[in-house]
């Protein structure tokens, strides 16, 4: 799919300039997991990191916003995960828990079940949102771009996106043949904070209506070093790759791709630590994709999307006995397919109208032993969807989107009645038995984009969002100790609705780029972890009379979450065939229950900007993202610190001779972070007070593509 940035004509000289400057525009960027009613012809080469580096990417033809991480940025920034990836744009945080190795987003203040993580338009089918402490099996490195999607556009994919939808998008199941028959990249970096080192390589080749993908990735860290010293048990190391074939031809194409992942990271911070604790995620996956557009019919396009994996990790650690063994095992087997018809334009007294037709289903068992079979008993769960997305052009740059989206969705699992109070009856214990949930939910959103003089685009957007209260939601009944949490579910849960209204300010062309974002959201039902204040062992008996786990309760309550999100560049000056200028960001999420008291684990007000050049192939960056300290806590919370976190980068990207150099294109530089060596901590993380974040560190990255 493909969303204009609406940069094609942004012009590089702002000012006076000479004709050619005048004249010089910015290539389109590409977006891939917007809208259901764009697209593109499937043999066209994706152009994500055609966008000149150091240039804010803004999308202005979507009604939902959209970040975009581009593929030149992933390179340099080097990131392990996609929280990495994604920690430091506006509206979008991570949680840390394992820096490095287990960090997934956090999309305004919401993670967990509420954000989809994706690949290719298919589900990642992990079991990070059950834990803070697993990992999401994507490497960035090999990605194409990293795309964050909020909004009425999240109805695409499920109830469960109702945070915002993470998409790593790349070429594993080809759709095109690169114009030489052959295209590719290679890159490797170091980070002195943790003797970090990595290497990763891609290539995609054809001929003759076949295409062919394939790429490797390997990443190795030890523990890093923090401004207190050695943060003990937080080293890392991954690797993986994939092979992908398809079959192009002239109206679409259809393809299969087969990756794996694993891993093996540790755990820092209190009982984590001592006992040595570490995690080893294996996935093994199968995706699937095609697009077709018929010649004639009632639909202009026709796409699918499917995938399946098995995905199994253990945790291991020192036990009470002192031996070090497999404590906790957990297992996901899951499949998913979407088919999509984009009906041809209809003509209307009012103007155009554009749509599409979607149906989705998906199936997930886990599967649990050891520890985490007290944690969780084996659940089954089931979701058939059907959404529509039809659009309406009305002329003079006004447009309305109406989407809708009905599902059916059932979670079978054991459910465990505690007391109410949650402590032990002497003598007694819960009763379990089987039990199975059905939901219906709904969502509907609708829409309006109008463009401005100037460049500017305006758009306004209201959505209601109903959300299936999930297996381990519903089922958790035990410790989970590398959270060092006593877990309880709750099988009574109800739906969670959500009423949210958003505006937005974009500008992609010219001098000024501006994305910023102002919403509000009303939930109805909000399901979160509520601490008890009691600590707990082992089992529930020790509940009350031991100490080493936080006990926490899924509970729901309303919730009203109101915030914004402002990234702006400026270019001031001009430099040989490019600017130097300055950039700014702030955002911010406040959530509260009714009673006036904070959702727990929200991340802090930030505020950010710089100066930047970029011209001739070189590219230079000081950057200063400052938080605030985080005060508006919930109860048994502890308030978190401000931080300032000093960024520089020079880097130069240079044509060289592939006779010579078996590359056409060499990107290589140095990038500092955390330069002024500050304490950070992350008020979202359950591992704040008793982990800080890497100190200063220097990376060293080498790119280069032929």
């Amino acid at each position: 799919m493909r969303a204009a940035l609406g940069l094609a004509a942004l012009p590089l000289a702002a000012g006076p300039a000479s004709a050619e400057q005048a004249a010089a525009t910015l290539p389109e960027l590409t977006v891939t997991s917007v809208s259901p009613v764009q697209g593109r012809p499937a043999a066209a080469p994706a152009s994500g990191s055609a966008l000149p580096y150091g240039v804010l990417p803004v999308v202005t033809d979507t009604f939902s916003p959209v970040t975009v991480v581009t593929r030149d940025q992933i390179l340099r920034d080097q990131p392990r995960t996609l929280g990495d990836a994604l920690a430091e744009r506006p509206g979008i945080s991570a949680s840390t828990y394992a820096p490095g190795a287990a960090s997934r987003p956090i999309v305004r203040g919401l993670d967990n079940a509420r954000v989809r993580i994706q690949e290719n338009g298919v589900g990642i089918q992990d079991v990070s949102e059950l834990g803070e402490d697993h990992g999401v099996p994507i490497n960035p490195l090999v990605a194409n771009r990293i795309e964050v999607i909020r909004g009425p556009a999240t109805l695409r994919y499920g109830s469960q996106a109702i945070g915002g939808v993470v998409s790593a998008e790349n070429n594993r199941v080809p759709s095109f043949i690169p114009v030489s028959g052959y295209a590719g990249q290679v890159t490797t970096g170091y980070a002195s904070v943790d003797n970090g080192r990595l290497a990763a390589a891609t290539v995609d080749a054809g001929a003759d209506g076949v295409a062919f993908h394939a790429d490797g990735f390997r990443t190795a860290a030890d523990s890093y070093r923090t401004p207190a010293g050695i943060q003990a048990n937080s080293a890392n190391e991954s690797q993986g790759g994939a092979v992908g074939l398809s079959r192009v031809f002239e109206r679409g194409f259809v393809g299969v791709s087969f990756s794996h992942y694993d891993a093996l990271y540790q755990i820092p911070g209190g009982e984590a630590a001592e006992s040595r604790t570490r995690l080893d995620p294996r996935q093994d996956r199968l995706l699937a994709r095609g697009e077709y557009r018929p010649e004639e019919g009632p639909f202009e396009v026709i796409r699918f999307w499917a995938g399946g994996s098995v995905y199994r990790h253990d945790e291991r650690g020192l036990a009470e006995d002192g031996i070090d063994a497999v404590r906790a095992t957990f297992k996901n087997r899951e499949a998913e397919g979407r088919l999509e018809l984009q009906h041809v334009p209809v003509a209307t007294s009012l103007g155009p109208l554009t749509g599409a037709l979607g149906i989705q289903s998906g199936r997930r068992e886990i599967g649990t032993s050891g520890e985490a079979g007290t944690l969780l008993a084996p659940t089954d769960s089931h979701s058939n969807a059907i959404y529509l997305f039809e659009e309406l052009a009305l002329g003079n740059g006004l447009r309305l989107q109406a989407a809708g989206r009905a599902e059916a969705a059932r979670a079978a699992g054991t459910a465990t009645l505690f007391p109410a109070d949650y402590l032990p009856v002497p003598g007694e214990d819960p009763v379990s038995q089987a039990r199975r949930r059905h939901f219906a939910p709904k969502s509907a959103s609708f829409g309006a984009l109008q463009e401005l003089p100037g460049g500017f685009v305006a758009s306004l957007n209201g959505s209601y969002v109903e959300r299936a209260p999930t297996a381990f939601e519903l089922y958790s009944r035990g410790a989970h100790d590398a959270t060092e949490t006593f877990e309880i579910g709750d099988p009574n849960l109800k739906l969670e609705r959500a009423r949210t209204i958003e505006a937005s300010l974009r500008r992609g062309i010219g001098p000024l780029r501006l994305d910023a974002t102002g919403y509000v959201t009303r939930y109805t039902g909000f399901i979160y972890k509520r601490a008890t204040g009691i600590r707990c062992g082992d089992d529930f008996a020790s509940c009350g009379s031991d100490d080493e786990l936080q006990q926490v309760v899924y509970s729901q309550r309303n919730a009203t979450f109101t915030g914004a999100e402002i990234g702006a560049q400026l270019d001031l000056l001009p430099l040989g065939d490019g600017f130097a200028g300055i950039e700014a960001q702030y955002d911010f999420v406040r959530a509260q229950f009714d009673d006036g008291t904070y959702v727990p684990r929200i991340p802090p007000h930030r505020v950010g900007g710089g100066l930047f050049l970029r011209a001739d192939g070189w590219f230079a960056r000081l950057n200063l993202l400052h938080a605030f300290a985080h005060t508006e806590v919930a109860p048994l919370e502890t308030v978190t610190p401000g931080w300032n976190d000093l960024r520089a980068e020079i880097s130069r990207t240079a044509p060289v001779d592939p006779a010579v150099f078996g590359a056409s294109e060499i990107t290589f530089g140095l990038q500092g972070r955390n330069l002024l060596d500050d304490r950070i901590r992350n008020s979202a993380s359950f591992k704040k007070d008793e982990i800080l974040l890497p100190g200063r560190s220097v990376r060293l990255f080498l790119t280069a593509r032929f």
